[in-house]
């Protein structure tokens, strides 16, 4: 098994699906991205951003009921993948008892792992079959980015602008 970070949630361009990113958090830190629902996306990115909500959501309600019955969320485990469907597994641990492993859709497994703080891991066949190794591009980090920019401001003059 290998341990994942959430790196995020956008909009694929060409689908118009809302798809949630992961990556390895070891080397050689390969990537994913898994196609949800809108309404999980959001849910995602709220626990991502660290949003506070007037009243809990619907994964904030789940995991407030386990801790009040005494369950904690071990760890999220991504299984497999069939026929583009994704799998996960809510390994759960009550209180003095023996783990408990629940099957979940990945997006409602991730949206309750971000909330209840728990590892998210990935099957080794199954990241070695989806992983792709992702380049880091200096330009597309946030340093280059702002490199870029104050680069482009510091040398720009109004004749640049004529047409």
């Amino acid at each position: 098994m290998k341990s994942l970070s959430v790196r995020g949630v956008r909009i694929d361009r060409l689908s118009n699906t809302t798809v949630v990113t992961l990556r390895e958090e070891d080397a050689p830190r390969r990537q994913f991205e898994i196609f949800i629902g809108a309404p999980e996306a959001a849910s995602i990115k709220t626990a991502l951003d660290a949003e506070q909500t007037p009243r809990p959501l619907t994964h904030d309600l789940f995991v407030l009921a386990l801790e009040r019955v005494s369950v904690s969320v071990s760890r999220v485990i991504l299984t497999h993948v069939s026929n583009g469907t994704y799998y996960a597994d809510l390994v759960l641990t009550p209180d003095g008892g023996p783990e408990v492993t629940v099957s979940s859709r990945p997006s409602d497994a991730l949206a309750i792992a971000l909330r209840a703080s728990c590892p998210i891991f990935v099957l080794d066949d199954l990241i070695d079959l989806v992983g792709e190794v992702i380049e880091e591009d200096e330009t597309l980090t946030d340093t280059g980015i702002i490199d870029e920019f104050r680069d482009f401001i510091e040398n720009i003059s109004p004749e640049d602008f004529d047409t």
